[in-house]
């Protein structure tokens, strides 16, 4: 039987602007966890002698894990005290990342990627605390604070992930986070009250539930689908990025990839302005037109992508796209059964980032095969496989 009640917290507790900032810090340092290892690829390729299509396993078992948390360990939320399930996975992934760090062979290496990927859900958990402390007036404008700090941790992991990578190498990146992992713990424990489940439903039945989700509402599926497209196109881009600077044309190393990160600053920011079009004319509306971003920005890569302003239009372009089409697809999920809401929104990010693991391990292939003419062009396989799918729901509705 389906349960829901509110967090039982003191009356005289209130979600304060500091908890709030705090809840957002923890989103963007526990995502950054996901996104370190891109502009690192090439240096980490490097200290294990492996190719890049090897190396690119690792950046996609990082991916995979995530998607595994999604479906198995995110749903625990529904059932189990969120204070303490958020210190549990804040510290495994502590020890994920530490033992990532230590790697003395490409087959640790691999296996920390995954264990990594699997403990980073902790996002995902915190987003549901925050809409249950927060007061229902606010819950909204919480929500989305914190969601901030989530796409905030992914842009500027990479700027983070590139300079000390390549001043202090890229095992001191995974352990700074370990760190920070550790200082999140105590931060929870200190400051943060103890929840009450949403839900007296068994786990089996809860796992269960989510097929039925998928299958019953084609809309989820469609959304999956077509997030699935463009953060694998997303993916292919970051992973194989660093090779290219470490090219001839370039020569230039862990830090210049991951300043790129800024450069994508500016197309999240704009994104932002896709939410209210999306209210006024519709979600699919503004998925065509994050669709058609994003594969404009592999045909700047395409043309352009030996010349820094060309990579540079290319990545804001591309930033704005898949922001975009994120937007778009939550925007379409969430006008569906409400008591649902985090279920699908499970189903939907595990699709995501099956995608971006797929986007990463083609990226890498492809780069090592027919260079960046074979990135691009698997780049731009996926948004036409993307929009072919939004095509045919336009056609069904």
């Amino acid at each position: 039987m389906y349960e829901s009640t509110d967090i039982t917290i003191k009356k005289e507790f209130q979600l304060s602007h500091f908890l709030i900032v705090l809840m957002s810090i923890a989103c963007a340092a526990s995502a950054a966890n996901l996104y370190y290892s891109q502009p690192l690829l090439e240096q980490i390729s490097r200290f294990f002698n492996v190719s890049s299509s090897m190396i690119g396993i690792a950046a996609m078992l990082i991916q995979i894990g995530y998607a595994i948390g999604l479906v198995f360990l995110v749903p625990l939320g529904d059932i189990k005290e969120r204070r303490r399930l958020i210190m549990i996975m804040l510290f495994c992934s502590a020890i994920a990342l530490l033992s990532l760090s230590i790697s003395f062979n490409i087959w640790w290496l691999v296996l920390s990627s995954l264990l990594v990927g699997l403990t980073s859900i902790t996002p995902m958990l915190i987003v549901t605390l925050a809409a249950h402390l927060a007061k229902p007036a606010e819950r909204g404008k919480v929500i989305g604070s914190v969601m901030s700090g989530l796409l905030i941790g992914i842009l500027l992991s990479r700027v983070f992930s590139g300079i000390i990578g390549s001043i202090l190498g890229w095992q001191i990146v995974y352990r700074i986070a370990a760190g920070m992992m550790i200082l999140l713990i105590l931060a929870f424990k200190l400051w943060f009250p103890k929840s009450v489940p949403d839900s007296s439903m068994s786990y089996k039945k809860l796992i269960k539930s989510l097929i039925g989700l998928l299958i019953n509402q084609p809309i989820l599926m469609e959304a999956s689908l077509i997030g699935a497209m463009m953060f694998g196109t997303f993916s292919i881009f970051w992973t194989t990025l660093s090779f290219l600077l470490r090219s001839s044309a370039y020569n230039l190393g862990a830090q210049a990839a991951g300043l790129f990160g800024l450069a994508g600053i500016v197309g999240a920011l704009a994104a932002s302005v896709v939410g209210r079009v999306a209210d006024k004319r519709s979600p699919r509306f503004t998925l065509t037109i994050a669709i058609i971003f994003s594969f404009l920005s592999y045909i700047c890569f395409l043309i352009f992508g030996y010349q820094m302003w060309g990579l540079i239009i290319g990545v804001i372009l591309l930033d704005l796209g898949i922001q975009s089409g994120q937007i778009s697809n939550q925007a379409s999920i969430n006008t569906l059964d409400p008591v649902a809401r985090s279920r699908n929104n499970a189903v939907y990010m595990t699709f995501y980032f099956l995608g971006g693991a797929l986007g990463s391990f083609l990226g890498t292939f492809f780069w090592g095969m027919f260079g960046w003419i074979g990135v691009c062009s698997v780049g731009m396989t996926f948004q036409i496989i993307a929009a072919s799918i939004h095509i045919l729901g336009i056609k069904r509705k």
